[in-house]
């Protein structure tokens, strides 16, 4: 559908279904949801002109002497509140910032996806992707007490959010969100949700507005959503397995080649865009674990990646290629195993997939798939097969991103400047002003 008949699509909608109020949504730098609302009557002006809005008001957006923004909202991301009355309706629509010189805004998230999904595709590429979100569900924001003793896809008594699983897959399908699965994850009170397969401008989209549902939902059942990496130091984390794919533009995968020269139907061009992943995944881990809590999830012996490894079965490599439905081809895909829910996702997608890219023009060689034997390897020895290790902490992440070229290539300078800035004022605090039993559990941003 072209641009003008979205555009006419959403005024149609909007007179018809009674909208009175319309929210403009944009993310900040550190990936938190930003909104403000206007009336029906402003709406066409602000497909045309824009809404002014202040940026120095907002994390990361700009100083005080050149604070003027504007939110120009994209219709094709146009969605009615199903949770706000049918009279005098709300509707929502994800929004592109730009200057008062009508040129994208360097410290604009979105803008920053949108400029690597318009470079691959140029190239031929279209990037697609699938998130799995894991979160626990608390009684309240004070404490994390645990609300059931249920394990993994358990089905029992115990499993004390089921009905709250179902309201929320409800609620996001009717945003249109399709949700592929929604379980009871691995710890007690951990639940997670799975959505489908979308290109990665919309997959990020559908990211926050999942955040925002879940936790939405979960305050309308008198419970607390928390997407804290790691909440309890003796249960499993939560995290936000990215499941990535390129298509090009006649929709076929380019990751799937024929067994009868690849038997595990993994393409040249996947093999090299696996290379690419791994080979800037020290630089740009301050993107996908973004918190002094992230690293308290990434510990080695677990099902948490701590090194640049990659394979077929184990769960504790960086990159897995899943074999579910082998030789199908739209099902060939990577799944990036070290992000977490606290990610800004159009930062992390932007990141990862330009590192897949960069690796393909790179013809990076693809290391050694990882072994049973490589969990207990030293780093030396891990080293001899060119395996890294991630960043151990927010300040490794800061140093590793701060001297990066390919982050500053692929972000800009606005971004890569103040994410520097606030994760190392957040170690710093984390270091000087929290006490021995806060700095071990480490609730901050619980």
């Amino acid at each position: 559908m072209s641009n003008d008949r979205n555009v006419d699509f959403v005024l149609r909608t909007v007179e018809e279904r009674d909208i009175r109020f319309i929210r403009l949504w944009f993310s900040d730098v550190l990936g938190n949801l930003k909104s403000f609302a206007i009336s029906p009557e402003d709406l066409e002006e602000a497909f045309d002109e824009g809404v002014g809005f202040d940026g120095s008001a907002v994390d990361g957006f700009a100083q005080l002497e050149e604070s003027d923004m504007l939110a120009f909202p994209a219709p094709d991301t146009f969605q009615v509140l199903p949770w706000r009355p049918s009279q005098n309706g709300a509707a929502r629509m994800f929004c592109d910032i730009k200057t008062p010189g009508r040129q994208p805004f360097e410290g604009d998230p979105r803008a920053v996806l949108t400029r690597v999904f318009e470079d691959l595709d140029k190239k031929g590429y279209v990037p697609c992707a699938a998130p799995r979100i894991e979160y626990f569900y608390f009684g309240d924001s004070v404490k994390p007490i645990p609300q059931d003793k249920a394990g993994y896809f358990d089905l029992t008594p115990w499993d004390s959010a089921r009905d709250l699983r179902r309201d929320t897959t409800l609620m996001l399908e009717r945003m249109s969100i399709p949700v592929e699965y929604s379980f009871h994850a691995q710890a007690p009170s951990q639940n997670g949700i799975e959505l489908r397969w979308s290109e990665a401008r919309s997959c990020a989209d559908n990211i926050m507005t999942a955040r925002l549902v879940i936790k939405q939902e979960a305050f309308a059942n008198d419970m607390f959503a928390s997407f804290m990496p790691k909440p309890f130091s003796e249960t499993e984390g939560s995290a936000m397995f990215l499941y990535e794919s390129l298509m090009d533009h006649d929709g076929n995968n380019l990751f799937w080649g024929p067994s009868s020269k690849y038997p595990d139907h993994l393409s040249e061009l996947a093999n090299h865009f696996i290379a690419g992943v791994l080979r800037y995944a020290p630089e740009y881990t301050l993107i996908t674990n973004p918190t002094v809590n992230s690293y308290k999830r990434m510990r080695p012996m677990g099902e948490v990646p701590c090194y640049t490894t990659w394979g077929h079965r184990n769960r504790s490599a960086l990159v897995r290629v899943p074999m579910h439905k082998p030789g199908k081809h739209q099902s060939t895909r990577i799944e990036l195993r070290g992000p977490d829910p606290t990610a800004n996702p159009y930062l992390a997608l932007a990141v990862t997939f330009a590192a897949g890219v960069r690796g393909i023009e790179e013809e990076l060689k693809l290391q050694d798939e990882a072994t049973q034997e490589d969990i207990t390897a030293t780093e030396t020895e891990l080293a001899k097969k060119g395996v890294k290790r991630l960043p151990r902490d927010l300040r490794e992440a800061c140093d590793n991103f701060e001297k990066s070229d390919f982050c500053r290539e692929v972000l800009g300078d606005h971004i890569c400047d103040y994410l520097v800035q606030e994760k190392r004022r957040e170690w710093d605090e984390y270091n000087t002003t929290v006490t021995d039993w806060e700095r071990e559990h480490y609730y901050a941003g619980f």
